[in-house]
């Protein structure tokens, strides 16, 4: 048997990237995963790719309505829901700090904040009540230093981690454990701007004792264990996957 056999996973975000390995790494592991992103036709192909334990489910999770319209279709269908892995994310407002306006703060804080609010509220009652959940929040390494021209980023992905530190210590009694991952640089759509430019690619990996970009399978590697028996004694913890990046700053 898998590490997560029978067990129903939602995965925001699942259409590329870290969302993407993740919901492959779990339906390998026997979940049945609802697969999130803002386009069904892409959603379709990719649960064409991963197989039948996917199951798309088109939401925008900058949206009220949309996320509680996929959580309740997932419950009519499947049951409940064990795991909810907040990973979609944005970075839509990259530049000066002071160059920042209140239309990009609300966005950011939408997107990379709200929404695991939301789908926690609308995720975690039905786990406390059958005393077993793994929730798992996708922050960033730049929650916890500041990233250059990133503030918006930067503060929602702090915030996630507190947030996920606050729902560990109150929903832990009732079987509900909430962790984080904070990703270093991850070859990625959303960190393009990095990676894709040798000057900056090659300035991170001077800094890295591991001088190489990450991988999306690295990440769903530890979202894995997080979901799993195998991290059952493990919440309100936030586990940086970086190569070592943050340790550049000691």
């Amino acid at each position: 048997m898998g590490l997560l056999e029978e067990k129903i996973a939602i995965v925001t975000g699942a259409s590329r990237g870290i969302g993407r390995a993740i919901a492959e790494a779990f339906a390998r592991e026997g979940a049945r995963v609802v697969i999130c992103g803002r386009k069904q036709e892409t959603l379709d192909q990719v649960a064409r790719e991963i197989g039948p334990a996917a199951k798309p489910m088109a939401c925008h999770v900058g949206r009220l309505e949309e996320i509680e319209s996929m959580v309740a279709a997932a419950t009519r269908e499947f049951g409940r829901v064990d795991i909810l892995v907040n990973n979609a994310g944005t970075n839509l407002a990259h530049g000066p700090c002071l160059d920042m306006d209140e239309t990009q703060f609300d966005k950011m804080v939408d997107v990379n904040l709200k929404s695991a609010f939301r789908l926690v509220k609308l995720v975690a009652p039905g786990m406390c009540a059958r005393g077993s959940g793994s929730i798992i929040n996708i922050a960033s390494m730049s929650g916890l230093r500041p990233q250059h021209h990133s503030l918006l980023y930067s503060m929602t992905k702090a915030a996630l981690i507190m947030m996920t530190q606050s729902y560990a210590l109150e929903l832990g009694p009732q079987g509900v454990r909430v962790n984080a991952i904070a990703p270093g640089l991850i070859q990625t759509s959303l960190s393009e701007y990095y990676w894709k430019d040798e000057q900056r690619s090659a300035e991170v990996f001077a800094r890295q004792p591991i001088p190489r970009i990450g991988q999306p399978r690295e990440i769903a590697d530890v979202a894995l264990l997080m979901a799993s028996h195998q991290g059952s004694y493990m919440t309100g913890q936030t586990v940086v996957v970086d190569g070592g990046f943050l340790l550049s700053s000691l």
